[in-house]
């Protein structure tokens, strides 16, 4: 296992957190008003994101257990056309959806007959999701948003790139960030909207907003906030020993309240919350935080377990079973031909297992509600 990268926070932000938790009501109970970070800008209103959708226990029953796992899982594949596999997984419910890169990515013509074939035959609309933050951080090279999440007027370029997305036949975005970079060196500095937890939090709520008011699904990234590491756990572990603070949750609470239908959660340690475990697999994080503290409803994502700092915890199989015995609902598989390996442990555990396949049920419920409001 490699070492993990220790990060102190300032006890500054311990000192602000108070503070910031405090005044997110205020901030943003009422406006709802689309903002650019730095604060000081023009603003204008932001269309009201769709209501989560409830979960669909009674649907889900009425599936075999081998389409329940199935819903827990997004593949990876490569070349610009869909290969008879992915097509033949997605039709026989093997898999949720996709997730798209550049090499998947050439032209809008061609995106969009990949999404037809990725849609055709499935007993259920496919997640098609990408990384669409803004600037280097976006797949659809010609799609807003066209700088970073730190230079957006977060509302406006939401709905600019949710059209250009839909338009291609992506339904969901892995986006925004809303992690608050806290420490000198932050690996997500270039890809975050503020290190001022107020006006990340009036951001990123302005960009599910105006996700939403496109048509697009977004994605509230990394929980519980990794804006206090400077190692990108897709690179190698992280440990964050004061986090998260009431800054860091800031962003994710306005997230929330705009009801984003998606979060993902972090590989990153949180020893003063978990002393064992990565965000993606620890339920005090992922179940007592997120779900009974923040009162989250809606669907929770991995960060892609081929990340170094999530394979560092253990095998294919581990991961995937540790990530949903947490809370995550959907395994986000990245690398060529891991999504089957996950799919088979997850299968085998749900069949050997009571209280995991009743997991893999309320899950999959989830996931099925929001599968029911994509286009």
């Amino acid at each position: 296992m490699p070492p993990a990268t220790v990060v102190r926070r300032r006890r500054a932000a311990v000192a602000a957190s108070a503070a910031a938790a405090f005044v997110l009501g205020a901030s943003f109970g009422a406006s709802g008003e689309e903002t650019q970070s730095p604060p000081a800008e023009r603003r204008a209103p932001a269309v009201a994101a769709a209501p989560t959708a409830s979960p669909a226990p009674a649907k889900v029953r009425a599936l075999p257990l081998e389409q329940q796992v199935g819903k827990l899982v997004v593949l990876r594949f490569e070349g610009t056309g869909a290969p008879a596999y992915v097509r033949r997984a997605l039709r026989r419910g093997q898999a949720a959806g996709a997730i798209l890169f550049r090499d998947n990515i050439v032209s809008p013509e061609q995106l969009r007959s990949l999404s037809r074939q990725l849609r055709r035959g499935s007993p259920a609309t496919p997640i098609v999701c990408t990384d669409q933050e803004g600037g280097a951080i976006r797949n659809l090279r010609w799609a807003p948003p066209h700088t970073g999440q730190p230079g957006q007027i977060p509302g406006r370029d939401a709905r600019a790139g949710a059209r250009a997305l839909r338009q291609a036949g992506i339904n969901v975005t892995l986006a925004p960030v809303a992690d608050v970079p806290s420490v000198a060196g932050a690996a997500m500095e270039s890809r975050a909207f503020s290190r001022d937890a107020q006006a990340a939090a009036a951001a990123v709520r302005a960009a599910v907003n105006g996700w939403a008011a496109g048509g697009i699904a977004a994605t509230a990234k990394h929980f519980p906030g990794i804006g206090g590491a400077t190692m990108n756990t897709d690179h190698g572990s992280a440990m964050i020993d004061d986090a998260p603070t009431g800054a860091d949750l800031l962003p994710f609470r306005a997230a929330i309240q705009a009801r984003v239908p998606l979060i993902m959660s972090s590989h990153a340690r949180y020893p003063r919350l978990d002393g064992d475990r990565i965000a993606s697999q620890s339920p005090k994080i992922l179940r007592t935080l997120l779900r009974d503290q923040l009162k989250f409803e809606g669907v929770v994502m991995t960060d892609s377990i081929e990340a170094a700092a999530a394979r560092a915890t253990g095998s294919t199989e581990q991961i995937a079973i540790r990530s949903v015995r947490a809370g995550n609902d959907i395994v986000l598989t990245t690398g060529q031909g891991s999504w089957l390996r996950v799919y088979r442990a997850l299968l085998r555990e749900a069949r050997a297992s009571r209280s995991f396949r009743a997991r893999v049920e309320a899950s999959a419920a989830r996931v099925t509600a929001l599968q029911d409001t994509l286009n």
